[in-house]
């Protein structure tokens, strides 16, 4: 099962195009880095991946799903943290996670794993507004594995954090299915196979 199967997908802001048209294929454990300047379309594009918003042309089918008719399905497999972390600023880390464990369907057991997992543990109970920008970060890192998706969809899952914290997205990202998109070509190096420049014309995927 591929993870990704696009064709001629297209996104407009009214009469402006701000996406493709591009094709894609990313098949099933593959790896893909979403590279160019700010205005190329890369947030653009990985909501649509995440299915945050839908394309105005073009198929998208993801992990053998109409990313148009069956969304709600799909949300279940698809680990996404957005360009934004989106905390509940008054909750803790932890109730945090046991809030969208809820959401996600599963047990609120595995918001602790989760926090383990980006080394939040010994910050569990400190509320999201106290929490530093890198820690933050982790803390929507572990929201987006929280149910054990199939797909990640990252978009720059870097910002704010040191070495310690991209030893912990690496890891995050072993043997899944990853799309990510980042301005650092040297991270997209270290952790995708393959490329996509949405700044080269015409687009496509390159190793």
């Amino acid at each position: 099962m591929r993870a990704i199967e696009a064709t001629g997908l297209r996104q407009r802001y009214g009469s402006r195009t701000v996406l493709g048209p591009l094709d894609l294929v990313l098949e099933a454990g593959d790896s893909l880095a979403v590279l160019g300047e700010n205005g190329s379309g890369k947030t653009t594009l990985l909501r649509l991946l995440a299915t945050a918003s839908r394309p105005a042309a073009g198929e998208l089918r993801i992990l053998g799903l109409d990313a148009s008719i069956e969304r709600a399905e799909l949300r279940r497999r698809i680990g996404y943290l957005g360009d934004n972390p989106g905390h509940y600023p008054a909750l803790t880390a932890r109730e945090n996670l046991e809030f969208f464990a809820v959401l996600f369907g599963v047990d609120r057991s595995r918001a602790r794993a989760a926090l383990d997992l980006v080394g939040l543990a010994p910050v569990a109970d400190r509320r999201a507004a106290e929490l530093s920008r890198g820690m933050a970060q982790r803390l929507g890192l572990a929201r987006a594995v929280l149910h054990a998706p199939q797909l990640l969809v990252l978009d720059e899952p870097d910002a704010g954090l040191d070495e310690e914290g991209r030893n912990v997205l690496a890891r995050l990202a072993e043997g899944r299915s990853l799309v990510l998109a980042t301005h650092d070509r040297e991270l997209a190096a270290r952790l995708c196979a393959r490329t996509l420049d949405l700044s080269r014309s015409p687009l496509e995927v390159y190793r």
